[in-house]
């Protein structure tokens, strides 16, 4: 049985693919389009996936669409009745858009899978999130948490994983939304909503929480359960395209930061401030879930889940004992848990735990690949100069460049799905060189320079340099570094590291180098962070990987088993 999954025109469109239950194929539409977060219908993501599958839309059994359109329509003209006569730009601006496009999203699919004649099935936006944060997880029965901007009306839902159910018990619903809360902030201090959240935890680590009690007292009303009211005199989204409004400003005693302004230590402790709020309120929530579902078990869902700091409290303080966060705990990976929905819960079919989780741990490599000859054929093509080496030899000479110092793009295998390179797409350093952080950041990313770069590790060594008793293979744990002194390019200026956890099974390849490095410099430890650079997506084709050699103080490139010189 085939099952297909489309998220799409919020933010991080996507396309996945299912047979019997498993994941086989599952892609972002930004990295065909080359759109960062391109938030379009994902055509290319959907013919990728089926080509890659080899089948035609005849073979489909039935779609998922990751939220319902109509009620979300409905929310926004409830709200725009609310807030008038504020928000006519806004109403101009958006509601065209949905009554052209974004309330047929069924012709939409129906065009882009010509032959097609299964069913087509719209679960709520959360039931998304919770069903990919369930049916991704190793456990039979769990609590589930899911927490974001908004879907439909809801912005947080409380609910439970049984078997090949999934049910949604208690929600909170627009505007009180502890994730637009979040990107309140992220605007405030001068990044892009839904792209700049992670970056607003890397500041926060530079600050100090000053301001914690001004947020408490004035901005957010937060019960006993978890449960949010937003004093919705200091947000403009409700009406605006923009976050936060005079108030806002005149309440921290500074205007909204430009992107492009200097970073001061006032807003090092704003973010430290509401990155601490979101952490208090979330233990707050996890803790009502403990009580309310009375299960040992805790799934995360929704984009607050991709939020690593955060994500560490609730495994080291709450009272659940098992934790687990999918890959992609965001929009892009509802387009993986409608379908899992589909499958598991409309279809009836019954959750498979081993079968399921390693789907899941063993396959997050579902990307576009290429070929050796494919590879070979495009170096050719450009009169690209390249060393072609056995595969031992790609490993002992690719270990030994990085132990040297050398900055290397790692081209291997299958594209990771979600956010984060996860040692396919990657570019790695030697986390021993305290320097190796500025250089990535100027040299390499161009983009700020507090930003922290991951730490990959052998999956048998996590607990001999990091406070993990859990294994955290999609860097969604950021933990105290137990030896700074010796991973210091990985160790962020709070003393942690946002790690991931790499084993023989999920990544073969990717051990096997990590490994060498240890035989060399006795640290089993690489710096890995996405092949690309500031505002652009991960590179996908040979070619956009051999343009990050040209265009980036990169050293080398190894594609498969070619070594490009810089």
């Amino acid at each position: 049985m085939y099952n297909l999954g489309i998220s799409c025109f919020y933010h991080d469109s996507a396309a996945a693919l299912l047979k019997d239950g498993h994941v086989i194929a599952a892609v972002e539409e930004e990295r065909f389009s080359r759109k960062k977060f391109d938030d379009d219908f994902p055509k290319m993501a959907i013919e990728w996936c089926l080509k890659e599958a080899n089948i035609s839309p005849e073979q489909i059994d039935s779609v998922a669409f990751y939220d319902k359109p109509v009620l979300k329509f409905e929310r926004l003209l409830d709200n725009y009745i609310a807030v008038a006569p504020r928000g006519l730009y806004s109403f101009l601006n958006t509601i065209p858009k949905w009554l052209h496009k974004r309330l047929w999203i069924k012709n939409d699919i129906m065009k882009s899978l010509k032959g097609f004649h299964g069913e087509i099935i719209f679960p709520e936006h959360h039931l998304s999130h919770a069903a990919h944060s369930y049916f991704t997880s190793p456990f039979e029965d769990s609590a589930i948490l899911t927490t974001d901007g908004v879907g439909e009306w809801s912005t947080t839902s409380i609910g439970i994983g049984e078997k090949n159910s999934v049910k949604l018990l208690q929600d909170i619903r627009w505007p009180h939304s502890l994730g637009l809360f979040y990107s309140a902030f992220t605007y405030f201090l001068g990044f892009q909503v839904n792209e700049g959240e992670y970056k607003l935890m890397g500041l926060a680590s530079f600050g100090k929480p000053k301001y914690y009690d001004l947020i408490w007292d004035n901005l957010i009303d937060v019960k006993n359960d978890g449960s949010i009211h937003l004093n919705m005199e200091y947000f403009a989204f409700t009406y605006d395209k923009v976050m936060t409004n005079s108030k806002f400003s005149e309440l921290f005693g500074i205007k909204r930061r430009n992107e492009n302004e200097e970073t001061k230590q006032i807003h090092y402790d704003i973010g430290a401030s509401a990155q601490k709020v979101l952490e208090d309120i979330l233990l707050k929530m996890v803790e009502y879930v403990y009580k309310k579902t009375k299960s040992k078990n805790l799934c995360l869902g929704g984009g607050v889940a991709l939020n690593g700091v955060a994500n560490y409290r609730i495994l080291k303080e709450s009272s659940f004992e098992n934790v687990h966060i999918p890959p992609s705990p965001g929009d892009a990976g509802s387009a993986v848990g409608c379908a899992q929905y589909l499958y598991f819960s409309h279809h009836k079919q019954k959750k498979m735990i081993e079968d399921t989780t390693k789907s899941i741990i063993e396959n997050v490599y579902v990307g576009p690949s290429y070929s050796k000859d494919e590879i070979k054929q495009f170096l050719d093509t450009k009169h690209i100069v390249y060393d072609e080496l056995d595969d031992a030899s790609v490993i002992e000479k690719c270990a030994k460049l990085i132990s040297e110092g050398n900055v290397i793009g790692w081209y291997q295998g299958k594209m990771e799905w979600g956010p984060r390179a996860l040692g396919n797409r990657s570019i790695l350093a030697d986390p021993r060189r305290k320097e190796m952080k500025d250089i990535l950041n100027e040299k390499i990313k161009h983009r700020e320079s507090f930003r922290p770069f991951a730490p990959s590790i052998l999956e048998e060594h996590y607990s001999d340099y990091f406070d993990l008793d859990i294994p955290s293979p999609y860097m969604l744990l950021v933990a105290p570094v137990k030896k700074p002194d010796k991973i210091p390019a990985v160790t962020h200026v709070d003393g942690t590291g946002r790690v991931q956890t790499v084993s023989k099974n999920s990544n073969p390849l990717y051990h096997q180098l990590i490994s060498q490095f240890y035989k060399l410099t006795g640290v089993p430890v690489i710096i890995n962070t996405s092949m690309n650079v500031k505002g652009e997506p991960i590179v996908n084709t040979p070619e956009q990987a051999y343009n990050m050699l040209t265009k980036t103080d990169m050293d080398y490139l190894f594609m498969k088993n070619f070594m490009v010189k810089r």
